[in-house]
């Protein structure tokens, strides 16, 4: 993907301990002859906004070692707000090659200042996602421009080399203008040397301003328009001005461009201290399941996860041997660490690669590019099934059936080579999150209540808390509770229980305690309680600008959820002095909304769930439903105690309790039975 070479930043640049003194990591030149120069656009006389952009050059040039990316502007600062453009930083890949600075220049009234000729560059390897287990090794040089003003003009040309080491000239990339760009004038382009004709693509406002040449093409925008992306459309439409470029023929190239680097990293060395390990688990597991679910723990467990994109490192897994030895690795390492420990085992297997980042949406409608996939993770062949394994994520994440991730497009790594494969939306079975309330109220209206809530997490939010809870002890998660609590309405935090069930795949944390209940007096001792997790908020109305195309569906941001909420009446209290508020299930916009009542020996229970079944909606259904939205039931879960009341509530047992059901387990009451 192209990276920009010039960053506009309002924060301080952190410079207390650089790792390079020298300033030749960064050359100096000429302007490649492959650049195409641009013309200045006239400065108006009159202008709004923080900066207008005289020039703006984006160029991409295909070689024999990869991609040149170069970029040339000339901007007039016009407020304040744009002297940030002072802080010049370029960042690059060490192991790609270093950057040329072709051009830094200052314009003021009729005046140039060449800023190289007194100034220099300090070259820092910040490491900013370093708390995030991440090493990429990029560099960033900075030089601040010195007493730049509103009314000044800057002037730079840059270029880096940003070709991969492990795919050399073959190469994939993006030429993009963006949603809303300042005004001023915009050059796009992209060139290649004879041999490197890459395949092109391009949206439809791009192939209407595209010139030809013959090794490449151009386009060029004055004060281009804002396009924003379609309102609450699917990720896919976004693409509004976007040129795309590849080496590669098809999904199938990459896919056999990569699986030699984890089939050669899978392979271990006779004296490879793995063999051991693999002999230790095919002694102790007979069941090739268990032997997988093993091996995989082994990599969690055993392996921490440092992203290392050091020395080329961002595409090439490391060895398992290598990984073994040093105890850490990203997800390229530990998945060929894997796949070593499969094969020992005998258990087929593939690494396959995902988007982690949600980014697939589409994926078979763009040309084939490596940068739509940042994740990689195994898929075994156990007993007729396919399993997924993924070494990154904690041991209590076992093999699965479906990844834990929801992945619309996936890419195996094999030898023949495969295509991009999708994955079918699922309406998901059960709750990603169960909410459970009890409230004891059975020593009366004025006395604190006994009351426990139970969270059921799954997915990748249950596993998030799996990492958060399981490094305390039980006294330092009940002092953390307790200290969370104070000065809301719990009056005691007694007991604070948490655990991952492996089974359910869910994280449970359970709170038990003692708090001051918000009964609503209505006069002559009747009384009214708002149910926790009871109600509602009525769904958005869908819709888009005018000026937008109106045929685009709306996508729907997948979810299942559960409120369970029982309230144990009080003694003094009979079963016909209460009442509560209406029950219901619906749909709108592709999302089943349930609510029901139950009321048996002395308590009552609410039931709340939601569950997105479709994840599009077509415009007519969304305009169907926009009329529906007034009629929608957005109450309040509210149950009331009238002393003198007759109601007739009847009892049934299909709602169930808090306590009366496996909130943990499968096919939960949550939806209506239609639903």
């Amino acid at each position: 993907m192209l990276r920009k070479v010039w960053i506009i930043s309002a924060a301080c640049v952190a410079v207390a301990a650089p790792v390079h003194a020298k300033n030749d990591t960064v050359l100096r030149g000429p302007e490649p002859k492959w650049v195409i120069p641009s013309d200045l656009l006239p400065v108006p006389e009159t202008l709004s906004g923080p900066l207008f952009v005289r020039r703006s050059d984006v160029q991409i040039h295909l070689d024999a070692r990869g991609q040149q990316q170069y970029q040339g502007y000339r901007m007039k600062i016009l407020h304040s707000s744009a002297l940030q453009l002072g802080n010049f930083a370029i960042s690059w890949n060490p192991a790609a090659g270093a950057p040329t600075v072709h051009a830094l220049r200052l314009y003021r009234d009729g005046k140039m200042t060449d800023i190289l000729k007194n100034a220099s560059f300090e070259i820092l390897r910040r490491e900013n996602q370093l708390e995030a287990a991440v090493l990429d090794g990029v560099l960033t040089a900075v030089l601040r421009i010195p007493d730049l003003r509103v009314g000044d003009e800057v002037e730079a040309a840059v270029t880096i080399v940003a070709n991969d080491p492990t795919l050399g000239a073959e190469t994939a990339g993006l030429l993009m203008l963006g949603a809303d760009p300042p005004p001023g004038r915009h050059a796009l382009a992209v060139n290649w040397d004879d041999g490197q004709t890459p395949l092109l693509k391009m949206t439809a406002e791009m192939e209407a301003a595209v010139k030809q040449e013959s090794h490449g093409l151009r386009l060029s925008f004055d004060n281009p328009a804002p396009r924003p992306a379609p309102q609450g459309a699917p990720a896919r439409f976004g693409w509004q001005r976007v040129v795309e470029f590849s080496n590669f023929r098809n999904w199938s190239d990459i896919s056999r461009r990569f699986a030699p680097l984890y089939a050669k990293a899978a392979k271990l060395e006779p004296s490879s201290p793995l063999k051991e390990e693999a002999r230790k688990i095919a002694a102790a597991h007979p069941g090739a399941l268990d032997r997988a679910s093993a091996a995989l723990r082994l990599v969690q467990q055993e392996v921490r996860y440092v992203y290392v994109g050091l020395n080329g490192g961002n595409l090439a897994p490391a060895s398992p041997t290598e990984t073994w030895q040093r105890r850490y690795g990203d997800c390229k390492g530990k998945t060929a660490l894997l796949l070593a420990l499969l094969s020992e085992l005998g258990i087929a297997a593939d690494p396959v690669m995902v988007s982690n980042s949600g980014n697939d949406d589409g994926l078979d409608e763009h040309l084939p590019n490596p940068v739509f996939f940042d994740h990689v993770l195994v898929r075994a062949a156990i007993g007729g099934k396919s399993y997924w394994l993924d070494g990154t994520l904690p041991a209590v994440a076992g093999p699965t059936l479906d990844p834990v991730l929801p992945y619309r497009w996936l890419m195996p790594l094999t030898a023949a080579g495969s295509s991009i494969v999708r994955i079918d939306w699922k309406i998901p079975e059960t709750p990603t999150e169960v909410a459970l309330y009890e409230i004891d109220a059975r020593e009366g209206f004025d006395r604190p209540s006994k009351v426990t809530t139970t969270q059921i997490t799954r997915g990748i939010e249950g596993l998030k808390q799996q990492i958060q809870f399981s490094a305390l002890t039980p006294a330092q998660l009940l002092s953390s509770f307790r200290q969370e609590s104070a000065g809301n309405a719990w009056v005691t935090v007694d007991d604070v229980k948490w655990h991952y069930d492996s089974e359910a795949r869910a994280s449970i944390l359970t709170v038990v305690g003692t708090r001051d209940i918000d009964w609503e007096d209505e006069g002559g001792g009747a009384k009214s309680l708002i149910l926790p997790g009871g109600g509602f908020n009525p769904p958005e109305r869908r819709g888009r600008a005018s000026d937008q195309d109106q045929s685009l569906p709306y996508a729907n941001e997948p979810g299942f959820s559960c409120h369970v909420t029982t309230v144990r009446l009080p003694k003094t209290t009979r079963p016909e002095n209460w009442s509560f508020n209406s029950g219901f299930k619906t749909r709108l916009f592709g999302r089943n909304y349930y609510r029901a009542f139950g009321f048996r020996d002395g308590a009552i229970t609410m039931i709340r769930g939601s569950r997105v079944d479709v994840p599009e909606i077509d415009p007519v259904a969304a305009a169907r439903d926009n009329g529906r939205i007034a009629a929608f039931d957005n109450s309040m879960a509210v149950i009331r105690y009238e002393p003198k009341g007759q109601n007739a509530v009847p009892s049934t047992r299909s709602v169930p309790t808090t306590t009366e059901i496996d909130w943990s387990g499968e096919h939960l009451p949550c939806l209506s039975s239609a639903g």
